[in-house]
């Protein structure tokens, strides 16, 4: 159908049009071709250049044609049309005014019209093929990054009641998920794949410690964040680390609070959904490290803990955890004074 309305079309407006539209295809897919290293939208953008360029050559001759008519083709013409009218010639009737000599050319079709026809209609397809992807829905398969969970909210452990302003999960998830933080750890082509956060209390405690956190899960690293709100200074949580397992101790102060770096391994420990349902033995995980700062500036008690690891072992340098701690901790309250 389409065919035959082409068909229909005068030259000077059908030509132009193959040739615009042609153009366009052929470039946007080889385009995208390279962009996908893909071989058969290659081969099919070929083929519209091809299919394009051999339009503009037939062009090129009908103009050629036009400018300088075959004198040959020309007299054969004048002798058809006296062959055709010979008694119109011979018997001229009296008081007619002057025919029209033999050579004066026919009429010829408005060309500047039809190529501003053609110009038009390629202008609208162009338009159509420009803005039709940001109206249309997008076949875009791209992962997108994970987000907090937006489900309802469930009430609260009575630690948190008990405790001034603490910090929820929901919003130490806020505060962590930002769209930098690949960035921060010097991954930013990555993008988030698990988000996860609880409002838990701490182990140990009898439920009386409140300890939200919240986990974001990328290709290379996994960031956790905690907040736990018990008694615990940092100057005395060093002096604990002495007696742990704990490597690279190294004290500091993030934002006017006392803060300590330290590393150590992570658990390891796998289920068996099988028909024991028994797990393997906890061994050593990879190692992490560790940034513990105080809750407020004077050190009252209660820490905020930033941890990074990677299932490779590798980790990121510890400005990469000083610089999270800069965005998240002013999401944070500082304890009040008790």
């Amino acid at each position: 159908m389409l065919g035959f309305l082409l068909r229909l079309l005068p030259f000077w407006v059908r030509e132009p049009l193959l040739i615009a539209v042609g153009s366009v295809l052929g470039v946007r897919i080889m385009y995208l071709a390279v962009r996908d290293h893909d071989r058969v939208a290659a081969g099919l953008g070929v083929v519209f250049l091809v299919f394009t360029a051999i339009r503009v050559y037939a062009v090129i001759r009908a103009l050629r044609a036009r400018r300088n008519p075959s004198p040959t083709a020309s007299a054969d013409g004048a002798a058809v049309d006296a062959a055709t009218q010979p008694q119109a010639q011979a018997q001229p009737q009296a008081g007619a005014g002057p025919r029209p000599s033999p050579n004066t050319p026919e009429k010829e079709h408005n060309a500047w019209g039809q190529a501003f026809a053609a110009v038009a209609v390629f202008g609208a397809l162009a338009a159509t093929l420009w803005l039709g992807p940001r109206f249309m829905p997008s076949d875009d398969n791209t992962p997108k990054p994970a987000s907090c969970s937006d489900e309802t909210h469930e009430e609260l452990p009575k630690a948190y009641t008990d405790t001034p302003q603490p910090v929820t999960g929901e919003e130490l998830c806020k505060a962590l998920n930002r769209p930098d933080l690949a960035k921060l750890l010097g991954t930013p082509e990555e993008t988030a794949t698990t988000v996860s956060s609880n409002n838990n209390t701490a182990p140990l405690t009898d439920g009386k410690v409140a300890q939200p956190e919240v986990e974001v899960t990328f290709e290379t690293y996994t960031v956790n964040v905690s907040a736990t709100y018990n008694e615990l200074t940092t100057h005395q949580y060093v002096k604990l680390m002495k007696f742990g397992n704990e490597r690279d101790i190294k004290t500091l102060t993030v934002l006017g609070r006392p803060a300590v770096l330290f590393s150590d391994h992570t658990m390891k420990f796998e289920i068996n959904l099988g028909s024991g349902g028994s797990g393997g033995p906890v061994e050593e995980g990879p190692l992490a490290r560790t940034l513990s700062v105080a809750l407020d500036r004077n050190d009252r008690g209660g820490y905020c803990e930033i941890t990074v690891w990677s299932t490779s072992g590798a980790l990121p340098n510890d400005s990469a955890l000083l610089d999270i701690a800069e965005k998240v901790l002013p999401k944070i309250p500082e304890r009040p004074a008790r």
